[in-house]
């Protein structure tokens, strides 16, 4: 019997290496799986060049709704920012392409799972880790397997007659509706300013000379509408993301701690993500409690490094799942930004759960505020540090 192996398949330099290398050294007959998580390239010639690599069949799935839906959503919710800065895109989208190919290796009754992960990134972690939760079948993993560092792959490609477009010989791209991975090539050097030409989403320059403004509305937490319009879930990322590009908003440049222990530069396009997040982190704020605030913040940044970590299934992010669902029951209302040049500011937020009062915050005659009240208060509150400065002193006087 034939081994038959199915791929993850992108259309990339990594995965299309893979294919030759499944069918050379493990006699296997591959089956691709695309799936479309907003990466905004042409499906059929995805299908057409895995078919001239010699692939037995080939599926596209559009998963597109339920990526937005039950993961991108998820992570507005938990305000998802891996170190403070990068929104989790990639990351997101590896556990559901990895659970549709699961799908397909059962109705194709297939003898391994493959993928083109290096040994170096985190997806070996995401897709392994999701992958083994469903299937006790071998993962293959060739690029990791070998060692094989991007030169080589370049020339293996090239021997092939492998077709590789002049972006990816220069950088290794990794985009879907979330957001866009620029790594490799001159970026390698931490020091180096990502040339012009490596973004695509976001504007560098000709910039428009006046501020744009964005109303974002929530309810529960999930954005609904944009400026006014309501929208369904792809149609209002794909607006946020052209618009807030437009303003030269959502380039993030950092350095990155990866699950494998390596320090790496990393350079996202994340316009859309930006200002969601921004506009949903300032809402939660005025509608929580300073308590909830605080502790949500644990829970936000411990989400964000499980779903990086690859460590999606994990019962404790389904824990954490259950506190944040239930936090966003008062996360409804309008957040206002104000977009200018590649800045952003948030410059007004309503809602109806609101839990500032112009009453009581206000300092003008119609307060309500009684601050006679407060003497008392702010001696009690201080009373252990004022105690303990003094003895501190007192201490310092007999050394």
């Amino acid at each position: 019997m034939t081994e038959r192996g199915i791929l993850a398949f992108s259309g990339g330099l990594d995965t299309s290496v893979v294919i030759k290398y499944l069918q050379e050294e493990y006699n296997m007959d591959v089956i691709t799986v695309t799936v479309d998580v907003g990466q905004g390239d042409d499906q059929k010639k995805i299908e057409a060049k895995a078919k001239k690599l010699g692939v037995i069949k080939h599926y596209n799935i559009d998963a597109r709704k339920e990526f937005v839906e039950n993961f991108i959503f998820p992570s507005i919710k938990a305000n998802a920012l891996y170190q403070k800065k990068y929104c989790l895109a990639t990351a997101l989208a590896r556990p559901l392409i990895a659970e549709k190919v699961l799908e397909i290796a059962k109705k194709e009754k297939v003898t391994a799972l493959a993928h083109g992960c290096s040994g170096k990134g985190n997806d070996q972690v995401r897709f392994d880790i999701t992958l083994r939760s469903g299937s006790d079948l071998p993962i293959i993993a060739p690029i990791r397997d070998k060692n094989l560092d991007r030169e080589t792959e370049l020339k293996f490609a090239k021997k092939h007659g492998i077709e590789i477009d002049s972006v990816a010989k220069r950088f290794s791209i990794d985009q879907n509706l979330w957001g866009r991975a620029i790594e490799g090539g001159v970026l390698e050097d931490p020091y180096n300013e990502p040339p012009e030409d490596a973004f695509i989403w976001v504007k560098t320059k000709n910039l428009p000379d006046k501020p744009t403004y964005m109303e974002i509305k929530f309810e529960k937490g999930i954005p609904v509408a944009i400026d006014g319009k309501v929208m369904e879930p792809i149609k209002l990322i794909e607006y946020v993301n052209k618009k807030a590009g437009d303003a030269g908003v959502g380039i993030v440049d950092h350095i990155e701690d990866r699950v494998v222990g390596i320090k790496s530069r990393e350079v996202y396009e994340t316009p859309g993500a930006t200002c969601l997040i921004e506009a949903h982190a300032d809402l939660e704020k005025m509608v929580h409690t300073k308590h909830e605030n605080k502790f949500k913040s644990i829970i936000d940044d411990e989400w964000a490094y499980l779903a990086y970590s690859g460590l999606w299934q994990d019962p404790l992010k389904q824990d954490l799942d259950a506190f944040i669902q239930r936090s966003q029951r008062p996360v409804s209302g309008t957040v206002k930004l104000k977009l200018f040049k590649g800045s952003i500011r948030v410059v007004g937020r309503k809602s109806e759960y609101s839990l500032y009062s112009h009453k009581i915050a206000t300092y003008g005659a119609e307060s309500t505020f009684d601050q006679r009240l407060a003497k008392g208060f702010v001696e009690l509150w201080g009373i252990q540090s004022t105690e303990a400065i003094k003895l501190q002193k007192k201490m310092s006087t007999k050394t």
